[in-house]
């Protein structure tokens, strides 16, 4: 009887030596070669993106928190537990219509309403049981993203590349992110603020949130160059990005953003080396058909069946590579336009449908087959959101569209009744 006291004894010091992290009573969402894992069982889900969720949550310019909670409330309802969000627009290009107000507008200098706006969208997210992936950056303008940083390193604003011969600039410009440690420093910082801060609300830090899944680096990081300068500087920042956060934060997951193969300027082993990265623990890819020429702009409907085809292949080339590098993979970004590539309300979805059954399938069919593929978020939930005109203006209705972009043309509204069903459908994996 001795001998099994001093067993259980020894027993439960090792248990406590390891941080008494029995997979069943983790708070936070971890990983397992290709799973994730959620209180001690596999974790699959159908998320959404919604990256104003922040400036909703603010009790400032722009905030609505009856609406964030109907929002997460709608969410709920279908099934959906995971939402990405921004953690909230840096100064933009004053060339660009970026999104406001701005959370950082100097560098070191925050927008504390906003910040704790974050504070309460993490909160709510937790009542529901719901979980936010929370990127900190962006490599487009439309939030500040990467020409903020540049700005502040005297490189002046970004060019606008929603205009002719704009994009090529804008693309030119933002190579110089991966090249400066000064712009690079500047954002680790930033990272140290965020990622170190306390929230307001439930008086946990948040490496302690149960609600946050996953910090990410950035909204689709790409080098912009080909040149092997400028992907080694990328590579590297990533890499020191996702250090600094762990070291802050070990207990959430750290992951890219990035768009994958595509994002990484079609360098399938650069896409492979910042995922293998040993603080990167799962893979992520975009999928964008009608912006990447897989399906027509003025016939989308017609090209459904291309961009099916299409998209199916870029998930096997990730999947392929999560199964090489024992990581799981997530299409935290995907969407399709309705008829005719309109923007609006009202407009028919049915080819968009066609589009989200094919994604959800593909996550749902790796689930079944137990491949890598944890889960997907579609971009994007504008709910009770309406446009007001085409484009974005101070005042209207935040969308999942952002400034730059035609408002309702990604968009999914709660009158988008097919849509919601077929979500409504998939959700439980």
């Amino acid at each position: 009887m001795l001998t099994r006291h001093l067993y259980l004894y020894a027993a439960w010091v090792v248990w406590l030596l390891l941080g008494c992290s029995h997979p069943a009573t983790n708070p936070y969402i971890v990983t397992d070669g290709t799973r994730l894992i959620k209180n001690g069982q596999t974790y699959h889900y159908i998320g959404c993106n919604m990256w104003y969720a922040s400036i909703l949550g603010s009790t400032g310019r722009g905030g609505d928190r009856e609406r964030l909670c109907h929002e997460l409330d709608q969410l709920k309802a279908l099934g959906i537990t995971n939402v990405r969000i921004l953690t909230g627009p840096d100064a933009g290009s004053d060339l660009a219509n970026p999104a406001k107000p701005y959370l950082q507008v100097a560098p070191g200098m925050l927008n504390d309403t906003l910040l704790m706006g974050l504070d309460y969208t993490i909160a709510e997210l937790e009542k529901r049981d719901m979980e936010a992936v929370i990127y900190l950056n962006n490599a487009w303008d439309w939030s500040g993203g990467y020409g903020y940083y540049l700005k502040q390193c005297g490189y002046g604003d970004s060019p606008n590349a929603n205009i002719e011969g704009g994009y090529d600039r804008y693309v030119e410009y933002c190579a110089d992110f991966s090249r400066d440690t000064t712009a690079q420093n500047l954002y680790y910082d930033y990272i140290r603020q965020i990622v170190a801060r306390q929230n307001s609300i439930t008086g946990r830090p948040y490496s302690e949130e149960p609600a946050i899944m996953a910090w990410q680096l950035c909204n689709e990081p790409r080098p912009f160059a080909r040149d092997s300068i400028t992907k080694a500087g990328f590579a590297q920042w990533i890499a020191r990005a996702a250090a600094l956060i762990k070291s802050i934060d070990p207990n959430h997951l750290v992951s890219t953003g990035s768009e994958g193969i595509v994002g990484c300027e079609a360098d399938a082993a650069l896409c492979e080396q910042i995922h293998a990265d040993a603080n990167i623990d799962y893979l992520t890819i975009h999928i964008w058909p009608l912006n990447w020429g897989w399906a027509s702009r003025t016939a989308p409907d017609s090209s459904i069946a291309n961009a099916c085809d299409k998209s199916s292949q870029y998930i096997a080339l990730h999947t392929d590579m999560a199964c090489r590098l024992n990581k799981p993979l997530v299409i935290e970004e995907f969407g399709y336009s309705r008829q005719g590539n309109q923007a609006g309300i009202g407009i028919p979805t049915d080819s968009r449908d066609r589009y989200y059954r094919h994604i959800f399938g593909e996550v749902k069919r790796s689930a079944s087959e137990g491949g890598p593929i944890a889960g997907c978020n579609f971009w994007g939930w504008s709910g009770c959101g309406r446009p007001r005109e085409l484009v974005w203006q101070t005042g209207d209705d935040y969308l999942c569209d952002p400034p730059h972009e035609p408002q309702g043309w990604y968009s999914v509204f709660d009158c988008d009744s097919t849509t919601i069903a077929i979500i409504k459908e998939y959700s439980t994996l």
